[in-house]
């Protein structure tokens, strides 16, 4: 995945932010949205859009973009290198590969303690039943 490319192809909008602020906020658009179009994109290669497309095709609208936006902060500055971040962090999640898990066996000793502990409950319930 090539950064670099990848932010060139981003597109940001700012918007109005909801929250704290006061008055500044229903006069600043300091709310950062990230447009992303992962199926045209040159930062990444064919195999990595085959792997991310499937995990991200729920998030993606009507025109392939992948929405990513950012208000924690009342700058817009802050706002715009943040979403810049997370974009690449979702992307390097995403392009990371799956570890597949091997079924192992349960081991012996096990089985054999679980079922020493049920023979044992059992016999202090029978031993409860006898005595009266």
């Amino acid at each position: 995945m090539d950064v670099i490319q990848v932010l060139r192809e981003v597109r940001l909008k700012a918007v109005r932010s909801s929250g704290a602020g006061g008055q500044h906020v229903n006069k600043v658009s300091t709310k950062i949205q990230l447009f992303f179009v992962p199926a045209q994109s040159a930062g990444l290669s064919a195999e990595e859009k085959d792997l991310l497309l499937p995990q991200i095709q729920s998030q993606l609208n009507e025109q392939g973009e992948w929405i990513v936006q950012c208000s924690a902060s009342r700058s817009q500055h802050k706002n715009r290198e943040e979403v810049q971040k997370k974009l690449i962090r979702l992307l390097q999640k995403a392009l990371q590969p799956k570890t597949i898990r091997l079924a192992t066996k349960v081991p012996k000793s096990v089985v054999f303690k679980r079922r020493d502990a049920k023979r044992k409950l059992a016999e202090k319930k029978l031993n409860r039943r006898l005595k009266w």
